[in-house]
């Protein structure tokens, strides 16, 4: 018998890349065990992995999904507690669909569900999800021939080596303080650099026990205020880098030997550098707020860098279309073409710690290269209405001489001197602000201008 659920809580949970809500009371097992057995039908697998984050309610909704998915038919493989680019090496790795209960970055009253079909090829609401979510409002009757079986396997071992094999680190030792948010780093981590070994990297660990009750901060590292306690203990410690994973671990944010955030654009061009560097004249994504340094850098080496959207599912679409080595975001989240083209914040860190080991230079020195215009940084403002607001910049901007505008996601303004794009939020009334300049001033003056007519329109 089909369970009977909520049309509009089930509408207010499944948005255009996941399901994320409140947990148990939007996201309980009632819902989890309706969408296995949707997932399976709808996309007509035989066979799915599940893992799951350290928040309370993960393995109880990750058993119900199972249990639904195998009423459907399917077979599934349990791989217990994972960061979400383990879950997604272990769809590659075992070639079949995957599916992580984790709310993220998210608060710990939250949980959530990504799906991806076999090999991390990603799900959203046009590669099935809106059908999967129409179904479970409808109601899935179990029809299928026969029962699949769940079973277990631990894949955390061969995650780890297999990303020591696209980025291995060797060179001069290397203190590394690692703030894993109480997220799942705290598994990962270990794994990981323990295979390194103490000889070529001493980790300082920070917030490592699993708890999705988030006891210290926030696990989510866009935010600076996450980053304050990262930043004293490189310092305290005299360390060479900092680590900032999210609750599920797919971003990783860079911290330098003087207690200095990185830009995610920083980031995205060194590991562009080396990922040309291995497979000359490859296409690099890039999304629309990531600085302009990055395309120019990725054409200074021969590469053919390849402007997106915002969002995982753009990117990973259009990695696949160009066939792209490498693409980053602004929120610190990174692809790899060998990969499975999936995001993982462990490699992305791994990329770093390996660039920095071959040098004899403090991190802020070897990043200065890349680091070519001042940011501002994503800034968000509270508005009534988006279009609105968006209709009156794009007006005000686009007679200026010098200026270019397109509407790729949300308003981007360009000019030879500056750029700035604004975004509207896709679950809140906010207008997301990213902009940068030629120089300190230039970044300065184009943000404040457009901040107060975000800001005077409310």
């Amino acid at each position: 018998m089909a369970d009977t659920l909520s049309a509009d809580n089930v509408h207010a949970v499944f948005k255009a890349y996941d399901v994320r809500g409140l947990a148990p009371e939007q996201i309980d097992e009632t819902l989890a065990r309706a969408t296995g057995r949707a997932y399976v039908r709808v996309l007509g697998v035989d066979s799915v992995v599940v893992g799951h984050d350290m928040r309370p309610t993960s393995p109880g909704l990750a058993g119900a999904f199972a249990e639904g998915a195998t009423e459907a038919g399917a077979d599934v493989v349990m791989i217990g507690l994972a960061s979400t680019d383990q879950l997604y090496f272990a769809s590659g790795f075992l070639g079949r669909a995957g599916v992580m209960f984790t709310a993220s970055h998210n608060p710990a009253q939250y949980n959530g569900i990504k799906m991806c079909r076999a090999d991390a090829v990603p799900v959203g609401a046009d590669t099935g999800l809106a059908e999967i979510r129409d179904l479970v409002v409808a109601g899935v009757e179990v029809d299928a021939p026969a029962t699949g079986s769940i079973s277990s396997h631990d894949v955390l071992e061969a995650y780890a080596a297999h990303l020591l094999t696209l980025a291995p680190v060797s060179g001069r030792r290397l203190k590394v303080v690692v703030d894993a948010g109480n997220g799942m780093a705290g598994h990962t981590a270990p794994a990981v650099f323990g295979r390194l070994g103490e000889g070529v990297v001493e980790v300082v660990p920070m917030y490592f026990e699993l708890d999705g009750t988030f006891p210290h901060h926030d696990a989510n590292p866009i935010d600076a205020e996450t980053l304050v306690d990262l930043q004293a203990r490189v310092v305290a410690e005299g360390a060479d880098v900092g680590l900032a994973f999210d609750g599920d671990a797919d971003r990783c944010f860079l911290v330098d030997e003087r207690g200095v955030a990185v830009s995610p654009s920083t980031l995205t061009a060194l590991i562009a550098e080396r990922e040309l560097a291995k497979h000359p004249g490859s296409a690099v994504i890039h999304n629309l707020i990531t600085s302009r340094a990055v395309p120019e850098l990725v054409e200074e080496l021969g590469g053919r860098p390849v402007r997106t959207r915002v969002g995982h599912s753009y990117i990973k679409a259009t990695m696949a279309e160009t066939d792209a080595v490498f693409g980053g975001e602004h929120s610190g989240h990174f692809y790899f073409r060998d990969f499975w083209r999936a995001d993982s914040g462990m490699l992305a860190a791994l990329h770093a710690l390996a660039a920095l080991a071959e040098t004899d230079v403090p991190l802020s020195a070897l990043l200065a290269q890349y680091e070519r215009y001042p940011l501002s940084g994503e800034i968000n403002s509270t508005v009534a209405d988006q279009g609105e607001v968006i209709a009156a910049i794009e007006a005000a901007y686009a007679g200026r001489e010098g200026v270019s505008t397109d509407r790729l996601d949300g308003l981007s303004v360009l000019h030879a001197d500056w750029a700035f794009n604004v975004r509207g939020s896709n679950t809140e009334p906010l207008l997301r602000l990213n902009a940068e300049g030629k120089d300190q001033q230039t970044m300065t003056s184009v943000r404040d201008e457009v901040l107060s007519m975000i800001r005077g329109a409310r």
